[in-house]
């Protein structure tokens, strides 16, 4: 197991809360991979912390569903699963709706054109051959549109479920087929917050979902073929 991730401290959180962040983060952006073993005395030397923190953050990622306790054999990372898959997405689509119908109203012309430029700054990222960055690109244009919602709860509710879908977004993206279909519904969702026109806007950010649903369960299929 190569660790390419490293803890960093805060001064504000207790080191098993930075512990439990740090390896969360290594999770969802794929820095440790599904079904990778989680080895506590490894995990303690690479981060430079005892093992009782390192216990304490595989706990919590396990009620989260991140990682798995397997009888013998000790803690894994879980596998991306078209269950775990459709769980986490039927929330976003629903959120992603009313985040943009909330949207179409109270978006002003500053936004709007702060929309236009994190859709030019995430197509301007599909050469760089880096997922990260483009995932992290596709994030700030939809912060755009939650921010303009000025719905502090249902911000929170968004980039909380975000999180869990970085693992999902990053698989998504690694298909660069998809590139072109996304700089078009980008398009077709910042046309439609101009117009005002909820219907439209909620349908478009439906099928923006169910395409990314759709190119990961491919992803997942494709990998349960290889592993049979």
């Amino acid at each position: 197991m190569v660790l390419d991730f490293e803890v960093k401290m805060d001064e504000y959180l207790p080191l098993r809360d930075v512990v439990f962040n740090t390896l969360r983060q290594a999770i969802l952006r794929g820095e440790l991979k599904p079904g990778e073993r989680l080895m506590e005395i490894q995990l303690a030397n690479k981060l430079g912390v005892s093992r009782t923190p390192i216990r304490e953050a595989i706990r919590k990622l396990e009620l989260e569903g991140l990682v798995l306790m397997i009888p013998r054999k000790g803690a894994e990372v879980a596998q991306i699963t078209e269950k775990s898959l459709k769980d986490v997405l039927e929330v976003r689509k629903a959120l992603e709706e009313l985040a943009v119908q909330l949207a179409c109203d109270k978006m002003d012309k500053e936004g709007i054109e702060n929309l236009k430029k994190a859709a030019e700054d995430f197509k301007n990222t599909l050469d760089a051959d880096d997922v990260t960055k483009i995932a992290q690109a596709d994030v700030k244009f939809h912060d755009v549109i939650y921010h303009a919602t000025d719905n502090q709860r249902l911000i929170q509710l968004l980039n909380n479920l975000g999180e869990q879908m970085y693992r999902y977004r990053v698989e998504y993206l690694k298909r660069k087929d998809c590139y072109e279909i996304l700089v078009e519904e980008h398009k077709e969702i910042i046309k439609k917050l101009e117009d005002r026109d909820k219907s439209a806007a909620s349908e478009i950010m439906s099928r923006h979902i169910d395409n990314q649903v759709s190119a990961v369960m491919d992803v997942i299929r494709e990998k349960n073929k290889k592993e049979e």
